[in-house]
């Protein structure tokens, strides 16, 4: 990794956000010491699965009291509407379009990863000071070239690909269940798992005085649909002949659904109360958000679409934020942010720096999560299945999906149904020649990214797991 000068005054927030926070009369932590930092990611997981956010089928009291104690976020944006490429925005940075592996959607069909050179948000934090784990989902790329050890974290636990069986651990025949860089072996369900050894690593790390950077990335609410008495559904799935059993297309309903998002808020419930129990909630900051938008069983109102699609419900993701001294309680903010903003807003925090042949495209969104604005900016995003492209400016957003074109206004029309292009035609030419100009920056797509250099038969008896194509909507022109 890059080597990164360590900052010689170490104070718990840079001193140019300490005053710029100070300046705009937003709270900021009283304490030198550097706060520890959880980051908790879901996996598919839809806006309004939460009931904090919308879900009244069922309820998610931990997360809601996550909510309750800091603040929730209305317009958090994933970095992709498919997860290893949003991971890779989320780990570097960047736009993921500037990386190779980004380009996957999805990672996995080949030997790709994080370019070992490259600098991330763990060594970052590390060259600050930092202790740093990850438990759960990698989806970076495959040991012993691409592990997360050398990406950064100290210490690993979980599983490196896309998804896996909640019981047997392991997707197409592949056990897939890690300690480090040795192949590990538990039993139990994956979340229940997850939650374990996050709660050690607390307890650990509480006796340790170093601060901590704890990435849990728990596998839920990702396929196969398997709840935590499901263990004969996943003997099922594993005596499958189908090579894509693991994909459950014939499994679930929205009873499933809500026992794996309730086993999630369980998980978190025993995070939150190991932070507490080792007296460390007033110096840690917790982030709790999604890769991307829901999948089939999710609630996304009052969006449209789903992951693998730019629509707002393949994109926005629940988001909560507790930072003593910083968010307040009970709060909610509008304010665009999306997943590479965490990198620079957790060096803020941290008192560590970028670096230099990496910058982020991403910014310090303190201010947001103060209660304050950010800068005007345009967010952009393309997905390569159906030619998808869009970017977001203040409260209009551009879409292409299949060759049609839109302009919506995602404040008065969130279902993404009035098309303004010939309403609002200057606006609509400036957020097109602003996509295109962020476009001619990034890598661009070619056949073999397309088809992994592969056949559809070549894939199959490899990985056993297709991505399935989106649903795009009919949308009128």
């Amino acid at each position: 990794m890059t080597n990164i000068t360590r900052r010689s005054a170490l104070t718990y927030a840079t001193l140019g956000t300490l005053s710029a926070c100070a300046s705009a009369g937003f709270p900021v932590a009283g304490s030198r010491e550097k706060p520890n930092i959880i980051f908790i990611m879901a996996d598919d997981l839809g806006y309004a699965d939460l009931s904090c956010y919308g879900r009244d089928d069922f309820s998610t009291p931990h997360l809601d009291r996550l909510a309750k104690s800091g603040v929730k976020l209305t317009s958090s944006y994933a970095n992709s509407p498919v997860c290893s490429a949003t991971r890779t925005a989320l780990i570097t940075g960047r736009y993921q379009y500037r990386l190779p592996v980004g380009m996957e959607e999805p990672l996995g069909l080949r030997d790709m990863g994080i370019p070992l050179e490259h600098a991330t948000l763990p060594s970052l934090l590390k060259n600050a000071g930092y202790t740093t784990s990850l438990v759960g989902k990698w989806h970076l790329g495959m040991a012993p070239e691409y592990s997360p050890l050398r990406n950064g974290y100290d210490t690993f636990w979980g599983f490196r690909g896309g998804g896996l069986d909640y019981f047997t651990h392991s997707a197409g025949g592949r056990h897939d269940l890690w300690d480090g860089d040795l192949e590990t072996h538990e039993v139990g369900y994956m979340t229940d798992l997850i939650g374990n050894h996050s709660v050690e690593l607390i307890d650990n790390y509480a006796r340790g005085g170093k601060p901590f950077f704890l990435s849990v990335h728990f596998s839920a609410p990702h396929w196969p649909w398997e709840t935590p008495n499901d263990e004969a559904e996943a003997q099922r799935l594993a005596q499958s002949r189908n090579p894509w059993a693991i994909a459950h297309y014939d499994g679930g309903d929205a009873e499933t659904y809500a026992a794996m998002v309730k086993s999630l808020d369980d998980q978190v419930g025993r995070i939150l109360r190991a932070v507490e129990r080792n007296n460390l909630e007033s110096n840690t900051i917790i982030v709790f958000t999604s890769d991307n938008g829901g999948e089939r069983f999710s609630k996304i109102w009052p969006f449209s679409g789903r992951k693998g699609e730019l629509l707002e419900g393949g994109l926005r993701v629940p988001t909560l934020v507790r930072w003593p001294g910083v968010t307040t309680a009970g709060s909610t903010s509008a304010e665009p942010v999306m997943s590479m903003d965490w990198l620079p807003t957790f060096l803020a925090a941290a008192g560590g720096h970028e670096a230099p042949d990496y910058p982020s495209d991403g910014i310090d969104v303190t201010s947001a999560l103060a209660g304050g604005t950010l800068p005007e900016r345009t967010l952009c995003w393309r997905y390569k299945f159906q030619s998808q492209e869009a970017c977001r400016k203040g409260k209009w957003k551009y879409l292409k999906i299949a060759g049609n074109t839109f302009l919506f206004n995602v404040e008065a029309d969130p279902l993404e149904r009035a098309n303004r292009k010939h309403r609002d035609p200057e606006i609509y030419a400036d957020l097109v020649e602003t996509y295109q100009s962020w476009n001619g920056g990034m890598l661009q797509y070619t056949p073999e990214t397309f088809s992994h250099g592969m056949s559809g038969a070549e894939i199959a008896d490899r990985y056993g797991v297709v991505q399935e194509p989106p649903n795009i909507p009919q949308l009128k022109k």
